[in-house]
């Protein structure tokens, strides 16, 4: 079973994109290479627990394992060592990257206050594109009551786009909603 997202993009999306670029070969067309939600967790040097518990909320948001990151310099000013857990992060791909990101656009973005669109200007240069996210109770899965801290997560979509411009437009049609 194919996800709601993928046939959009095999359907709608990359015709599109073949007839504004005027593309030769339909494997030129821009397409979702990985996503990576990444979680940091400046509170976990004093408190271990903070690092479980964020883990587990990546777990439920990304429906995948998570992976805890460690620091890899030491920095004085932070009192951050070389080695030390500081974050989680997951990398979406296939299928779950698809349903992640139908996710993200039709039920957890909407449910940001005040939210109108994403800024178009956090592209890398690449294709790639950056958000950040204040609070993880904008996703479904996590439960209010359960939740001991709120922390804000980044989502970081990779693309096969050449320039800004095609991944802007590719992400545009799949429906992420930019601001005007």
């Amino acid at each position: 079973m194919t996800s709601r997202l993928r046939e959009k993009y095999e359907n709608e999306v990359v015709p599109a994109l073949m007839e504004r670029f005027q593309y030769k070969n339909v494997m030129e067309a821009p397409r979702l290479e990985k996503i990576v939600v990444n979680m940091g967790v400046g509170e976990a040097k004093e408190n271990p627990k903070a690092l479980e518990s964020a883990v587990r909320e990546l777990e439920l948001i990304t429906g995948q394992k998570a992976i805890v990151t460690k620091a890899k310099k030491s920095i004085a000013n932070f009192k951050l060592r070389e080695g030390m857990k500081i974050g989680t992060k997951t990398t979406l791909r296939g299928k779950k990257m698809y349903d992640f990101l139908d996710k993200l656009i039709n039920i957890s973005l909407p449910r940001v206050r005040d939210f109108r669109g994403l800024k178009p200007s956090s592209f890398d240069g690449r294709g790639n594109y950056a958000l950040g996210i204040k609070e993880q109770l904008i996703f479904p899965e996590i439960d209010y009551d359960m939740v001991e801290s709120i922390r804000g997560l980044d989502i970081v979509i990779v693309t096969t786009a050449e320039t800004d411009e095609e991944a802007k437009v590719f992400l545009e049609l799949m429906g992420m909603p930019f601001r005007k």
